[in-house]
């Protein structure tokens, strides 16, 4: 099942001159469960294609579907309620609420769409990422690697059917990146979510079922690593 098409999807900005083509007529379907990694230098397009599928900019032209739902047909508010309920994002910065403890920070989601927490759920996500006895510290009380994991546990809460993950690894020494590494492949792997995962790190991105490679706004390269997902 395709859980995410995209269509003759293009991003300019400027005009004339100053005219960028940011992302030039993509198209691309990726499979539910998929592990999908995107490479390429500095520019070529990866982080606005990754903004374009979790909805948090606009294209100049062209579809996105997210679970067979245009998310670009949809109105501002109905398109957040969708990102927060369909989409995970994990940035290289962690971007947590410094006032929230952990446990709190992982539950913004559910608690800003007023949802009850699946309990049974949440106790072995926070299980998974190891933080079971940090939960209740503040962000400046955690290490890095620790304040991704809630970062993870954050984008997971919700169960999304898709997690998109900006260099989540940017900001860490070799062992917490491999651990996070290892904790997303778990976690979607486990609850059947697709990850899709920018990284300038060729050993990250060979651990993917699929990479895609990125230059100039246009995908020129799309290889298949793992063909037993796919």
């Amino acid at each position: 099942m395709d859980v995410v098409k995209v269509v003759d999807l293009c991003k300019f900005y400027g005009t004339g001159n100053t005219k960028v083509e940011a992302l030039k007529n993509i198209n691309l379907t990726i499979k539910q469960g998929e592990f999908v990694a995107v490479v390429g230098a500095s520019g070529s397009g990866k982080s606005t294609l990754l903004h374009l599928l979790g909805g948090v900019d606009k294209p100049t032209s062209g579809k996105v579907y997210i679970d067979g739902v245009d998310i670009y047909g949809l109105s501002e508010k109905e398109l957040a309620i969708f990102r927060r309920r369909k989409v995970g994002f994990i940035f290289q910065f962690y971007n947590l609420v410094p006032v929230l403890t952990a446990e709190e920070n992982m539950l913004l989601p559910l608690l800003l769409d007023t949802k009850k927490v699946n309990k049974d759920h949440f106790e072995e996500l926070v299980n998974i990422l190891g933080l079971q006895d940090r939960r209740h510290h503040l962000p400046n009380e955690l290490s890095g690697g620790q304040q991704q994991r809630v970062s993870i546990g954050r984008a997971l809460a919700y169960s999304p059917s898709i997690v998109l993950a900006d260099e989540p690894t940017g900001n860490l020494d070799s062992k917490n990146s491999k651990e996070i590494i290892d904790l997303l492949k778990i976690s979607v792997r486990k609850y059947n979510q697709t990850l899709i995962l920018i990284t300038h790190d060729l050993n990250i991105a060979s651990q993917a079922d699929r990479i895609i490679t990125i230059g100039d706004g246009n995908i020129i390269k799309d290889e298949v690593i793992n063909s037993e997902i796919l």
